[in-house]
């Protein structure tokens, strides 16, 4: 999720959206509606969508009863550890042990009490934990705090008749399901996740090498449309969603914004929302709703969702980390979420929306230093982790895992990009560039109309015979 480096990108492609008629998105007739989840038809027009009507399709790792068994066999083990022969250095179960013992400590930091538990369809425990026992509360700053109340959005974006506000696009709370009032909605956090990490320390975090590089290297790779050279307080834009492909369990695919300031050295501030799949995170290949903060480059802070103190949540529908269903389909049906991040004009903290209404949560102003001011950067986008399996490039999809030049109904996209102005207004973002790292793996293509206005489709398959390095 590191952000990319539009200065360095001479590899890459970067150039400002033009206004002409062949920008319009093609089949994209009539305004698509505003709303928490929608599915847009090949006609431009959309429709509500139950996602119980989509079985979860998503594919799990290692079965929770293996790990048991394999646990069992490591507690048997240690007992007999002293008459093992000292020559033994493959196996060392006492240490195994003692990792444990740490796995479970920090579970027992994270997990925090619950008045209700849900499981979700995709096997997910969404615990039901008292507002002010969150994971943002260990904060010194935090202790003994209450949460805010939602400050004045920015102007220009009125609600529409029959806008959706609840989070239905989540599989655990369209049966009905939700969190008592003075509770949010934690999706629970298992000893397989955080055995999949490389370690504790780096559970729920962005490695820091993420946010240093330049178009020539490999590791992170993006297709992004950025806005920079002003003063940003916020940014909101659609985004419709998608299921690729990751190759390895230790690489990732998301479509996110991003909120920046700061030097891309030691001192980056960036706030980041959006969908990702993530195997080694969440264990499967669902898209699901994440977010992401960090006030020093991804080295020693921030994490994802509620992983560490930092972001607040408000809300008793919305689990962040929970899969996204259902999703846009290949020359089928669209859905898109719509999201909003903007900085409060009287007390400084940054707060997320997701559809019309919905308040997830704020990030306090105290977390950062350069974004307790502004932002002076925006970007929308994909990015994928490369980390060439097999000496190869990945085959890691972004997006739809198909060119941007497909369009509509194959490609995937943002729409209505806008940025929050000095005076909280949303306003369409000046200049806006795009860019793609490697254009031959993953590419970008935009535009700006009056039924999308600033718009850009993006994405790509990975390794192909046009991304040959």
């Amino acid at each position: 999720m590191g952000p990319v480096l539009p200065w360095r990108a001479e590899a890459g492609e970067s150039f400002y959206i033009g206004r002409t008629p062949d920008d319009r998105p093609t089949a994209a007739r009539g305004q698509p509606r505003q709303c928490a989840q929608v599915q847009t038809d090949l006609e431009g027009e959309t429709q509500s969508q139950n996602p119980l009507r989509m079985a979860s399709s998503c594919r799990r790792g290692a079965s929770p009863i293996i790990d048991i068994l394999v646990w069992l066999l490591l507690l048997v083990s240690a007992g007999s550890a002293s008459s093992a022969p000292a020559a033994n250095n493959t196996f060392r179960p006492l240490e195994e042990l003692a990792k444990l013992r740490k796995v479970r400590a920090h579970l027992r930091r994270l997990n925090k009490p619950s008045v209700k538990t849900v499981q979700s369809p995709e096997g997910d425990l969404i615990d039901c934990v008292p507002s002010h026992l969150q994971p943002a509360f260990d904060h010194p700053k935090l202790k003994g705090q209450r949460l805010l109340d939602p400050p004045e959005r920015p102007k220009g974006r009125a609600r529409r008749e029959g806008e959706e506000t609840e989070a239905s696009f989540q599989s655990w709370a369209a049966a009905g399901e939700w969190c008592p009032e003075g509770t949010v909605p934690i999706r629970r956090t298992t000893e397989a996740d955080v055995l999949r990490a490389s370690s504790i320390r780096t559970f729920g975090r962005k490695p820091p090498a993420g946010a240093r590089r330049d178009s020539t290297n490999v590791g992170h790779e993006h297709a992004v449309g950025y806005a920079i050279g002003d003063q940003y307080y916020g940014a909101k834009a659609s985004l419709n969603v998608w299921a690729p492909r990751v190759t390895t369990q230790s690489e990732f695919s998301l479509s996110q914004i991003w909120i920046l300031s700061g030097s891309f050295g030691d001192d980056l501030n960036t706030i980041e929302a959006g969908w990702q799949v993530s195997p080694e995170l969440y264990g499967d290949d669902c898209p699901r709703f994440f977010t992401y903060w960090t006030s020093d480059a991804y080295q020693t802070t921030g994490c994802y969702n509620l992983l560490c103190s930092g972001f607040v949540q408000t809300n008793n529908k919305f689990a962040i980390g929970t899969a996204i269903s259902p999703i846009s389909t290949y020359d089928g049906g669209q859905f898109d979420i719509s999201l909003l991040i903007w900085k409060d004009p009287k007390h400084g903290d940054w707060w997320l929306e997701f559809g019309s209404g919905l308040i997830v949560g704020y990030w306090p102003a105290f977390l950062f230093s350069h974004l307790s001011e502004h932002a002076s950067m925006v970007q929308f986008g994909g990015e994928v982790v490369n980390n060439r399996p097999w000496g190869i490039h990945t085959g890691t999809q972004m997006g739809s895992g198909r060119f941007a030049g497909e369009g509509f109904g194959k490609a995937s996209y943002f729409r209505n990009l806008q940025v929050v102005d000095w005076d909280n207004t949303l306003v369409p973002p000046v200049s806006l560039r795009i860019l793609a790292d490697h254009p031959g793996c993953y590419d970008i293509r935009g535009g700006i109309n009056n039924v999308w206005g600033s718009y850009f489709y993006y994405g790509g398959p990975g390794k192909n015979m046009r991304c040959s390095f």
